[in-house]
């Protein structure tokens, strides 16, 4: 059984509606033949050269990923360049690629954002910034856990329930704090960390904060804050994007995640964990 790609576009922008991308982004297909059929189709939070080796060794026909690779204008793909490389990897095994990015950040209900809130066990969960169009969606979740947990307790959660990586959780505040309600926001997301702060949020959980922001949130009466990897707060989103497809599509397509680790971080030196206040000498 198989489906055309045009079909299988239509599905995954009805859950992930292109408008909610930001101006900048850039979503939907990249490469592929719309009239071609599709049988399995591979998630992945980045189109790496290893992901793609895994989209020809499954067969799959179409790859679906979180991050763009090709975010900023081009004007061509030769195979000698590594990005037109894969692109030209893909069409010669008859590989589709498709991109939901920041529209699968605010996406409602099946989303980036909410797959985190989901995993790391928040409930009442709502946009930490509600988009204008549809107060479902909007970036960022803000939710409650089923019980109270200290700060320490909830960063352990969080470790065991996000892909491990080499950079594990970074955590600055109090390890004793009381945490019960979260706020999180799967990828780069510490311009939400006034709106963290606005909600109420006990911590706020997410990737790539800088340094002057941090030290600054820990000066003021607000959440504290778990930083992890960028990829392990997006990968939550394979799963479930490709059970809503699977279903969508009523089974006409088989859907498969890849377990590759696509964080670009792969060693690091040092002990496992600092003491805290210990002068960097």
């Amino acid at each position: 059984m198989a489906v055309q790609l045009g079909d299988v576009i239509a599905a995954l922008d009805a859950r992930y509606d292109p408008a909610l991308a930001e101006s900048w982004d850039a979503v939907g297909l990249v490469c592929g033949d719309p009239d071609e059929p599709v049988r399995r189709v591979l998630f992945a939070v980045d189109p790496t050269a290893t992901v793609v080796d895994e989209v020809i060794e499954t067969g799959a026909d179409l790859l679906v990923t979180h991050h763009p690779l090709l975010l900023s204008a081009v004007h061509g793909v030769p195979a000698d360049d590594p990005k037109g490389r894969l692109v030209h990897r893909l069409i010669r095994a008859g590989a589709g690629l498709f991109v939901a990015h920041t529209n699968a950040d605010r996406a409602p209900e099946h989303g980036v954002n909410d797959a985190l809130a989901a995993v790391l066990g928040l409930t009442d969960v709502v946009p930490l910034e509600p988009a204008v169009a549809d107060p479902r969606a909007g970036l960022g979740r803000v939710g409650q856990l089923p019980s109270p947990m200290s700060l320490r307790e909830f960063a352990e959660l969080a470790a065991a329930a996000l892909p491990a990586t080499v950079g594990g959780v970074r955590v600055a505040g109090d390890p004793g704090r009381t945490v019960h309600r979260v706020a999180v926001c799967g990828g780069s997301g510490g311009s939400l960390l006034p709106a963290a702060a606005a909600a109420d949020a006990d911590v706020f959980l997410t990737s790539d904060l800088k340094h002057h922001p941090v030290a600054e949130a820990l000066e003021s009466v607000g959440p504290a804050v778990c930083d992890v990897a960028h990829f392990a707060t997006e990968w939550p989103w394979l799963p479930v994007a490709a059970d809503v497809l699977h279903r969508d599509l009523s089974g006409g397509v088989e859907t498969v995640v890849s377990r590759r680790r696509t964080d670009p971080w792969t060693w690091h030196a040092g002990p496992a964990e600092a003491s805290a206040g210990r002068p960097a000498g």
